[in-house]
């Protein structure tokens, strides 16, 4: 069992909450929820370990959004910022798990709330109810929620939404990336409300609708040929439903992934580069490629900038990876320690960018 869900089985027996506030200031009560459940030593040295890569300094709260779409919980880390940062409006940036995460759990896999407290800007982890998905995936698949009112994506700029009334987000600078079907919906986002975010970050994810249904899902996660057409619908390769938004976006993708073939992150990719060359015109788009390590992982970068040198797209294949956040910490689940560090990688990306979202 993932650890951060014992912790919070524990509480629960106990009668405790950590709904709110900093888990840092619970963490004496967590100690003795965990004796009083009958957990041992052992248990006690993983949560107070969990507890230091999660608990940064800042708040970790937990919410509930609710709207006619409908309803999900929450957490929205607040860092301990600097006097000079609160003076001005701070970056957001959207996490999205996968499928059988929780928020918390990829809060300590990614470790972007400690990117926060170094950096200044807040971080939402919108979290996917079992009532709507019982592996807790995005539904990413579903036409429903690939278009921008009525399905996921609405619910989750609500969201983004609130937390700008509440905190005073720097709107030119909100972002979100995600893992898997978490990666897919970032997409689907960028797509269908492009005024929102600023920059997109996928890691072993999907294009922009890429299936229909559950069937054509498992097909694509699996590059194979879906309904007999040669390439995967809503792809580059397919005019029927292309990405049209020329969103800046960076990509992350292991080549031995085998639950979400690696074929899935370059589409994401071509679509992307496809919409910014729209964009761009006669001046193009330059291209650049390098070959790197990290660790014992090698990795090749691909980068494309447009007139002004803005990352417009960047690519990074993870050689010998598999279907897993690189450089993630292992207390989280689909976490590789081998790798370039993507949540650094990925807010490099996003904070590069200095122009209003598309």
């Amino acid at each position: 069992m993932n650890i951060l869900n014992t912790i919070r089985n524990a509480l629960k027996a106990a009668g405790l909450d950590i709904g709110s506030g900093s888990l840092r200031g619970v963490r004496d009560n967590i100690r003795s929820a965990l004796a009083s459940s009958g957990l041992g030593r052992e248990p006690r040295t993983q949560a107070d370990q969990a507890l230091d890569r999660v608990a940064a300094p800042g708040q970790f709260v937990r919410r509930t959004h609710s709207t006619a779409v409908g309803s999900r919980d929450h957490w929205l880390y607040i860092p301990a910022c600097q006097a000079g940062q609160r003076a001005k409006p701070l970056p957001l940036v959207v996490m999205l798990h996968g499928c059988t995460q929780s928020a918390d759990d990829f809060a300590v896999g990614t470790q972007m709330n400690r990117l926060a407290d170094q950096h200044g800007f807040l971080v939402l982890y919108p979290e996917q109810a079992a009532s709507a998905n019982a592996a807790r995936c995005w539904n990413w698949f579903r036409a429903e929620d690939q278009v921008r009112q009525g399905g996921e994506p609405e619910l989750i700029v609500g969201m983004v939404q609130a937390v700008v009334a509440e905190h005073g987000v720097d709107p030119q600078r909100i972002f979100v990336a995600g893992l898997s079907a978490g990666a897919a919906m970032a997409v689907i986002l960028g797509e269908t409300y492009p005024e929102w975010f600023a920059a997109v970050g996928a890691h072993s994810g999907l294009p922009y609708a890429a299936a229909h249904d559950i069937p054509s899902a498992m097909a694509a996660m699996k590059g194979r040929p879906v309904m007999g057409h040669a390439h995967l619908p809503g792809t580059a390769h397919d005019p029927r439903r292309p990405a049209t938004q020329a969103v800046p976006v960076i990509v992350f993708h292991g080549d031995r992934d085998h639950t979400v073939q690696p074929g899935n992150g370059a589409q994401i990719a071509e679509q992307a580069v496809r919409a910014h060359a729209r964009k761009a015109g006669a001046s193009g788009l330059t291209t650049v490629t390098e070959q790197g390590s990290s660790g014992t992982r090698r990795h090749t970068r691909t980068l494309h900038t447009d007139a002004s040198g803005r990352p417009c797209v960047e690519v990074w294949t993870l050689h010998g990876a598999g279907h897993a956040w690189s450089g993630g910490d292992a207390a989280g689940s689909f976490t590789d320690r081998d790798g370039p560090n993507a949540s650094v990688e990925m807010l490099r990306f996003f904070l590069a960018q200095t122009h209003a979202p598309s």
